[in-house]
C-alpha cells in the first residue's frame, strides 16, 4: 500500500513538473501570416491565407498548453526588403512565434534568413524555389505544398513523353521562375526533348506581346511558362488573342492553381496537363474540409496553398503541444519526429532539409462537358509518392544533410 502511494505521489509531481516546465513565451502562442494582400498572389493567398490559419487555430481549440493562440498578418508587397522588415519586426518586438504562407520565393529566402538567425519556426506554404531546402536550407524551416522540382518534373516530363519534344520558356524573372524553369529544362532533357531558348520577363509584366512572339519565333512545339499569378492568366489569354495555340504551339503550365483554373475557364484550360498536391474534390474527407473552409471564405475553392497553411499550422500547434513550449529549435525538431496526419497528409514525414513530404497528382483539366458542378476540374492521370516527387536527398545541397 506504502509502495503505491508513493508512486502515486511521483507520478503527481512528474506531471505537476512537466506543467511547470511547459513554457510559452508572452503569455500566448502568436502565429504571423506573412502574405500578398494587395499585388498578384492577393487572390490566391491574402486573405484566404488568413482564414487557413485561422480555422486549423480553431480547430485545435484556441489553446496550447493553457495559453491563448493569437493571429496577425502584414503584407510583404512582394518586395524582400520589406519582408524582411516585417519578419525581424515581429519576431523582435511583437512577440510572433511563426510566420506562415509566406508566398513569394524571393521574400520566404528573406524571412528565412531572419527566422534562421533567431531560431525561430517557418512554415512555408507560398513559396517553391527549392533553394528553401537546398543550400539555403534552415533547422527550423519546413516548406509545405509544393515546390518546383515536384511540379517541373510531373508536368514537363509528361508533356515530353507525349510529344511535345521541344521548348521554349517564359520565365518570371526572380527565384521562383528560375527555379522553375532549371527544374523543367532538366526534365525534358532527361526525357529526350530539347530547351530551344528562353526569355525573362519582370514579375507583374501588364504586355506579353513582345515575349510571346520570341516564343513564337522558336518554332517550339511547346512554349513552358514558368511563372504563376496574374502573369499566368495575362499570358495564357494573350496567346488565344494572337493565335499562337491554333497555330500548333501548345502552352505548358509549370506551376497553375485550381483558382486560375476557374478564372480562364474551362474552355480555355480544358486539355491542360498540371501537377498540384491537393485537389479539393479527391475524396471524402478533402470535401467535408474544403466545403467548411469555403463555408468560411464567401465560396473560395482552397488550393493547395491555402491547404499547406492549414495543414502547417495545425502541425506547428501540435508540435508545440508537444515539446510543452514554443522555443523555435525544439518545436522544429518536434514536427520533424511527428507524422503528418490531416484531411491530405497520410503519416508524411518533414525530412532533415525541411521538405515536407506530400504526394503529388498528375492532372487534366476537364473539357466544359465533363464538368458536372463548380470546382469539378481534374481527372486524375498519376499518383506519386513524396519519394518519387521530390528531390532525393543525395542531390541535396542543404547543409543540414550534405554529410549523410
Amino acid at each position: 500500500m506504502r509502495t503505491r502511494l508513493l508512486g502515486m505521489i511521483a507520478a503527481a509531481l512528474m506531471a505537476s513538473s512537466a506543467v511547470a516546465h511547459a513554457q510559452i513565451s508572452g503569455d500566448a502562442v502568436r502565429i504571423g501570416v506573412l502574405t500578398d494582400h494587395s499585388g498578384g498572389f492577393a487572390y490566391l493567398v491574402g486573405k484566404h491565407s488568413v482564414e487557413a490559419t485561422q480555422m486549423a487555430v480553431d480547430d485545435f481549440g484556441g489553446k496550447v498548453l493553457g495559453k491563448p493562440i493569437e493571429v496577425i498578418t502584414a503584407d510583404h508587397q512582394n518586395k524582400a526588403d520589406i519582408a524582411a522588415t516585417l519578419t525581424r519586426k515581429w519576431f523582435d518586438t511583437e512577440g510572433v512565434d511563426t510566420v506562415t504562407d509566406v508566398a513569394g520565393s524571393a521574400v520566404a529566402l528573406a524571412a528565412q534568413e531572419v527566422a534562421r538567425s533567431r531560431n525561430k519556426v517557418l512554415l512555408i506554404s507560398g513559396a517553391a524555389t527549392t533553394e528553401l531546402t537546398g543550400k539555403a536550407c534552415s533547422a527550423t524551416t519546413s516548406q509545405w505544398s509544393y515546390d518546383t522540382y515536384a511540379f517541373a518534373k510531373g508536368t514537363a516530363s509528361q508533356v515530353t513523353k507525349q510529344g511535345g519534344n521541344s521548348w521554349f520558356f517564359l520565365t518570371s524573372d526572380y527565384a521562383f521562375g528560375h527555379s522553375l524553369q532549371k527544374d523543367a529544362s532538366h526534365f525534358v532533357e532527361q526525357n529526350g526533348g530539347k530547351v530551344l531558348g528562353s526569355v525573362r520577363f519582370p514579375f507583374g509584366s501588364p504586355d506579353f506581346s513582345s515575349y510571346l512572339l520570341q516564343a513564337q519565333a522558336s518554332k517550339a512545339k511547346v512554349i513552358g511558362l514558368a511563372m504563376s499569378g496574374a502573369d499566368l492568366l495575362s499570358s495564357i489569354k494573350q496567346a488565344r488573342e494572337f493565335g499562337i495555340v491554333q497555330s500548333g504551339q501548345s502552352l505548358a503550365s509549370l506551376v497553375i492553381y485550381i483558382n486560375d483554373i476557374e478564372g480562364l475557364g474551362l474552355d480555355v484550360a480544358q486539355g491542360l496537363t498540371l501537377t498540384t498536391s491537393f485537389y479539393w474534390d479527391a475524396n471524402e474527407e478533402t470535401r467535408a474540409w474544403s466545403k467548411r473552409f469555403m463555408e468560411r471564405s464567401n465560396g473560395f475553392i482552397p488550393n493547395l496553398i491555402t491547404a499547406g497553411t492549414y495543414a502547417s499550422v495545425l502541425h506547428y500547434l501540435k508540435a508545440v503541444e508537444a515539446a510543452g513550449t514554443d522555443e523555435g529549435k525544439a518545436v522544429a525538431a518536434k514536427m520533424k519526429e511527428m507524422p503528418v496526419n490531416d484531411f491530405y497528409n497520410k503519416n508524411v514525414q518533414i525530412r532533415a532539409d525541411g521538405r515536407v513530404m506530400h504526394r503529388t497528382f498528375l492532372m487534366r483539366v476537364k473539357s466544359p462537358a465533363e464538368s458536372k458542378y463548380r470546382g469539378d476540374f481534374y481527372n486524375v492521370l498519376a499518383e506519386m509518392s513524396g519519394e518519387e516527387s521530390f528531390k532525393p536527398l543525395s542531390e541535396s545541397q542543404c547543409p543540414l544533410v550534405a554529410a549523410k
